[in-house]
């Protein structure tokens, strides 16, 4: 009896859920596409840049991955409206995100970029080749059948920090679900059915990382 009455409820706050999960999957792609770019910016000045730049990047990778993405979320939304740039809760949820994937992001490229020979490099720029070349036709093709795996882990951690942009008001799944639940008292119900949804997300994520994977892997 208990389950048909949470299906019943469930269908009513269908539209609700879907834009619950509509604003999570928005937030996640684009914190994910915008952390990805400056993630590679931040990984070839690390492994390429000259010495004051990396201890520049450095710097900024280690404060970023050290301090927690909650802090980062109210910084984004609080501090930066203080000087004068006052940002959405979305906008300032996607821009926390964004550079808590880039550091990480730099790292997983950085470490990628270090693995392929220096001859192969230089052999690029025997033949010709400028950097942009070299990245596009050399070391980013290999780099990136290294960086998948880990990649993918990265992006599925976006998805779930992406529940703590509730605290600024973001009305993202978790918080249209602590809504419902507010007015239903079916948190056991309502949590795990979120939980689900959160899972069908990531799992979504990691068969395109194994669809690109088997895409450029090189043929046995």
């Amino acid at each position: 009896m208990e389950l048909v009455t949470f299906f019943e409820t469930l269908w009513l706050a269908r539209i609700p859920i879907l834009k619950g999960i509509g604003v999570t999957v928005s937030i996640s792609v684009l914190a994910i596409l915008v952390g990805t770019i400056l993630g590679i910016g931040v990984g070839l000045a690390l492994t390429y840049g000259n010495r004051p730049l990396r201890w520049l990047v450095r710097g900024y990778t280690d404060f970023i991955r050290g301090t927690p993405v909650l802090v980062l979320v109210l910084a984004s939304y609080y501090v930066l409206g203080t000087i004068g740039i006052d940002l959405g809760p979305f906008q300032a949820g996607v821009l926390a995100l964004a550079v808590f994937c880039s550091s990480h992001v730099g790292e997983i490229v950085r470490g990628a970029l270090q693995s392929i020979p220096r001859g192969q490099t230089e052999a690029a720029k025997a033949i010709g080749l400028t950097f942009p070349q070299t990245f596009a036709y050399v070391l980013g093709p290999q780099a990136l059948r290294q960086v998948l795996p880990a990649w993918v882990n990265t992006a599925a951690e976006m998805v779930k920090a992406s529940t703590l942009l509730s605290i600024i008001g973001v009305a993202e799944l978790l918080l249209r679900t602590q809504e419902l639940i507010s007015r239903t008292f079916m948190s056991l119900e309502f949590y795990f059915f979120a939980g689900f949804l959160y899972f069908v997300v990531n799992y979504g994520i990691e068969r395109f990382g194994r669809y690109v994977e088997r895409k450029t892997s090189i043929p046995s």
